[in-house]
C-alpha cells in the first residue's frame, strides 16, 4: 500500500461526504451510511449461499440479519459513547440516539455482534454459536472493508502525518471552515497542475476561494489578509489537523476576475501528507474476508467449529492494534496513556482469539488421535 502511494506521490482529497439530500429530509444520504448498508445488503445474500450449502433455512438469514443491524449498530453507539466520551454521554443520555452525527466504535460493534448471535442461536436447534459466529465473521471482515472506506471518503479517522512527501493531504475540514463564511460561496483545494512558485513546501496545494458576487475587491482583500489566515490557523490547531498554515505572512495570493461571478482568489498553502490509515484497515479486511471464506468453502459444514471465529479476532484486531500507530488519537484523553483506547480494547479480543485456536487445534488433534 505505501509503495502505491509513493508511485502517486501526495494526493489531495476532498471529496464530499454527501451524495444527495431527499425532500423534506435535513439528513443528507452519506458515503458511510450508503456504504455500511452495502456491507449488511451484499452480507446478507453470501449468508443466503452459506446456508444453502449447509442445507439451513433460508428464512433463518432474514431473522438472523435483523438481529445483525440492530446488534450492530446499538454495540457500536454505545461503544463510541462509552469508551471515547462517557462523561458527556452520562450527562447527555439522549444524544445518545443521535446517530445521525457520527460516532461509532468498531469494538462496540463487536460485542453488540457477539451478544446477538447468543441471543439468535438460543432460538435456533442445529446452530450452537460457535457455528453461527464462525460464519458471521466472514461478513463482518466485508462489512469492516465497506465501513473502513466509508471513513476515507468522509475523512475520518485520519492517520498520521507521513513525514515525507508520500501520503494523503486531507483537505475537506479545511474547506468546509471556509464556505461555511457568509463571503465565501465554494472553496477548492487541489493539487497544483502547472509549475507554479512552490519553493520549499513538501506538499503544496492549490487553493481557490470564490467569493459571493457582492463582495468587492476591497473586502475580498480584507478577507484574504484578515479572515483566511485565523481559519488556516485554527484548523491546524484542531485535535486532528488536516492542513498546516505555512504559507507567506501576508498570504501571497492573487485575485481573479469571473466576469458576472464577481471574484475568486488563489493562494498557495502547504499540506500535511498522512497514512491513509482508512484505506489500510479497508484492503486488510477485505483480504481477511476472502480468506475466511476460501476456509470455509474447503470443508463447509466440517469446518471446526471456532476456527474462522478465532482466525478473524487474531489477524482483524491484530492489525488493529499495528494500525493504530498510524493514526491520530480520536480523543484529546488517549495522547496521555501509553496506548491509545482502540489499542486497549484490541488486545482482550487478541487474547480471545490465541485461546480459542488453541482449544479449535487441540480438540482436532485429540479426535484425531482417537480416531
Amino acid at each position: 500500500m505505501i509503495n502505491f502511494i509513493s508511485v502517486l506521490n501526495y494526493i489531495v482529497w476532498d471529496p464530499n461526504k454527501e451524495i444527495f439530500r431527499l425532500p423534506f429530509n435535513d439528513h443528507p444520504i452519506v458515503w458511510y451510511g450508503l456504504l455500511f448498508a452495502m456491507g449488511f445488503i451484499i452480507g446478507q445474500q453470501i449468508m443466503f449461499y452459506i446456508f444453502k450449502s449447509e442445507n439451513k433455512p433460508r428464512q433463518d438469514v432474514e431473522t438472523l440479519t435483523l438481529y445483525m443491524v440492530i446488534a450492530t449498530v446499538v454495540g457500536a453507539r454505545l461503544g463510541h459513547c462509552l469508551f471515547y466520551d462517557p462523561g458527556y454521554y452520562l450527562s447527555n443520555p439522549l444524544d445518545i440516539l443521535k446517530v445521525w452525527e457520527g460516532g461509532l466504535a468498531s469494538h462496540g460493534a463487536a460485542a453488540g455482534i457477539l451478544t446477538g448471535i447468543y441471543l439468535y442461536s438460543k432460538k435456533k436447534s442445529g446452530q450452537s454459536y460457535l457455528w453461527v459466529v464462525d460464519r458471521v465473521v466472514i461478513i463482518v471482515a466485508l462489512a469492516g472493508s465497506f465501513i473502513r472506506f466509508g471513513n476515507f471518503i468522509n475523512s475520518e479517522i485520519v492517520g498520521l502525518p507521513t513525514e515525507s512527501s508520500n501520503g494523503v493531504v486531507f483537505t475537506r475540514a479545511l474547506e468546509e471552515a471556509i464556505e461555511s463564511d457568509q463571503y465565501i460561496t465554494n472553496a477548492e483545494a487541489s493539487k497544483p497542475r502547472n509549475q507554479e512558485d512552490t519553493t520549499g513546501m513538501n506538499a503544496p496545494v492549490s487553493l481557490i476561494i470564490e467569493f459571493d458576487p457582492a463582495v468587492d475587491e476591497e473586502q475580498a482583500n480584507g478577507y484574504m489578509n484578515q479572515r483566511l489566515p485565523n481559519i488556516l490557523s485554527s484548523v491546524s490547531s484542531r485535535a486532528i489537523s488536516h492542513i498546516i498554515y505555512s504559507a507567506t505572512d501576508p498570504l501571497d495570493y492573487s485575485l481573479i476576475p469571473k466576469p458576472g461571478q464577481g471574484l475568486a482568489a488563489k493562494v498557495m498553502i502547504e499540506g500535511i501528507p498522512r497514512h491513509p490509515a482508512q484505506l489500510y484497515e479497508s484492503i486488510s479486511s477485505f483480504l481477511l474476508f476472502a480468506l475466511l471464506l476460501y476456509i470455509w468453502s474447503r470443508k463447509k459444514a466440517g469446518t471446526p467449529e471456532g476456527l474462522l471465529f478465532s482466525i478473524f479476532l487474531i489477524i482483524l484486531f491484530g492489525l488493529r492494534f499495528f494500525y493504530e500507530f498510524f493514526k491520530e488519537n480520536q480523543e484529546t484523553f488517549e495522547d496521555e496513556l501509553p496506548l491509545n483506547m482502540g489499542q486497549w480494547l484490541s488486545i482482550p479480543l487478541i487474547i480471545a482469539g490465541v485461546i480459542l485456536i488453541f482449544r479449535v487445534l487441540n480438540k482436532q488433534k485429540s479426535q484425531g488421535t482417537g480416531s
